[in-house]
């Protein structure tokens, strides 16, 4: 079955089937588009840019309470422009999953 057969039927399920799909999908390692992966047992298996423990979610979080690109790339030295794109797109491709993991390191600290 191809991608293009399988459409359809991937865009008639509902929203939870389709969290379900994705979650399916995200076990094991894998890549997720460019420059960002998820490891299980790192960073809680949390998206992160590849190679590193930077996650996706924290960077997001960090632009939201004011830090601006060029702070983040003085902060993290091997974050490159690209990664923070790469960042941006992950994050709106997958907001829930990103505001789960921000609402959940709130209720941590």
């Amino acid at each position: 079955m191809t991608l293009k057969e399988l459409t359809p039927q991937l865009m008639a399920l509902s929203d939870e089937e389709k969290t379900q799909v994705i979650q399916l999908l995200s076990q094991g390692k894998i890549t997720l588009g460019r420059g960002i992966e998820k490891t299980p047992g790192v960073c809680g298996g949390s998206a992160c840019i590849a190679g590193t423990r930077i996650t996706v979610w924290g960077l997001v979080e960090a632009r939201r309470i004011g830090f601006s690109e060029a702070d983040m790339l003085i902060s993290y030295p091997s974050l490159s422009a690209t990664d923070l794109a790469n960042a941006w797109a992950y994050s709106e491709a997958f907001p829930d999953e990103i505001e789960v993991e921000i609402r959940e390191n709130d209720e941590v600290t």
